[in-house]
């Protein structure tokens, strides 16, 4: 089904009517001009016997070329499914202030940082990407997308904050994924959840209640930590000691099938995705087909030109 863009274009038809309906007022008067005209030599010139129906072949011929031009000035175009992958990964990063710390040099959050950036360098474009971060609750930054772009610009820009609620990042990780829309496939995408951080839960839900709820939607969770023993921050003008929780983050991950990491490499990474699977939807969208027109048009033009001259030595 043909739809038009910029349908007020269509108002350019009217001219091309207008200039229609002159031309049949003016045949349909013709033979009332042509009682007046005295010269009738001339006048058998200008109109020779036997011409009849074909006079009026290069003028129709040029009104449809017209009218086929203004349509396409509203730019018709026609609906097409286009495939669309619809697998996807979520980036979780904590942003706790604890994250601040430079037993990773040069910090662990800027540590975290590069490593995101080069794993959104390594994923496969076909595959949705979306951004969390968390530290006392969780914030989908960029939502399920392919524009590589937005994720990176939204991993510079992290900004810290107190406290860390890892649980809630696989909670809202989930909420994300699920918001995948469907464009015609069944259930939930195949997904996978990167969560980058330096360990120790202390507000919202429990990591326990995430596994769980990733286990049941059959969405692996790979953690990386980032940090040592013996990292500390000086928080409200007091050094605190911040040690990694290796035990939870490793849980997390094993519990869900997914990898836990350390000083997790490029290719170590890939791992997390390439086994993921795929699913393919199908959106609409329209197909500009304003060519076509044009080229109607064209041909349009040459047969008016090509019959004007055949049989009545003018073009047009």
């Amino acid at each position: 089904m043909i739809r038009f863009l910029q349908p007020w274009w269509l108002l350019a038809v009217l001219p091309v009517l207008a200039l229609a309906a002159a031309y049949v007022w003016r045949q349909l008067h013709r033979r009332h001009y042509a009682m007046r005209f005295t010269n009738v030599d001339l006048l058998r010139t200008l109109a020779p016997k036997g011409l009849g129906w074909r006079r009026h072949v290069a003028a129709t011929a040029f009104l449809l070329c017209l009218l086929v031009l203004a349509t396409g000035l509203a730019r018709p175009a026609i609906d097409t499914k286009e495939p669309l992958e619809r697998a996807t990964v979520m980036l979780a990063i904590d942003v706790s202030l604890s994250m601040q710390a430079d037993d990773v040099a040069p910090n662990r959050l800027e540590a975290a940082q590069e490593a995101a950036k080069q794993f959104v360098g390594e994923l496969p474009e076909s595959y949705n990407l979306g951004l969390v971060s968390f530290a006392k609750s969780a914030n989908v930054l960029v939502p399920p997308t392919k524009d590589r772009g937005a994720v990176t610009t939204a991993i510079d820009g992290l900004v810290l904050a107190e406290a860390t609620a890892t649980g809630e990042a696989v909670f809202t990780c989930l909420e994300a994924i699920r918001s995948v829309p469907a464009d015609g496939a069944a259930g939930i995408p195949p997904a996978r959840i990167v969560l980058l951080s330096d360990g120790y839960r202390t507000s919202g839900r429990s990591v326990e209640e995430a596994a769980a709820a990733a286990q049941a939607a059959n969405v692996p969770v790979s953690t990386i930590a980032f940090g040592t023993d013996s990292g500390q921050v000086d928080i409200g003008g007091q050094l605190q000691r911040v040690p990694v929780d290796r035990m939870a983050l490793s849980q997390l991950a094993e519990t869900t099938q997914g990898y836990f990491y350390e000083a997790a490499s490029v290719s170590e990474l890939k791992q997390v995705y390439q086994d993921m699977g795929s699913s393919i939807g199908f959106r609409t969208e329209p197909r500009e087909i304003t060519q076509w027109y044009a080229g109607i048009a064209l041909l349009l033009a040459l047969c008016a030109g090509a019959t004007s001259l055949l049989w009545s030595s003018r073009l047009i």
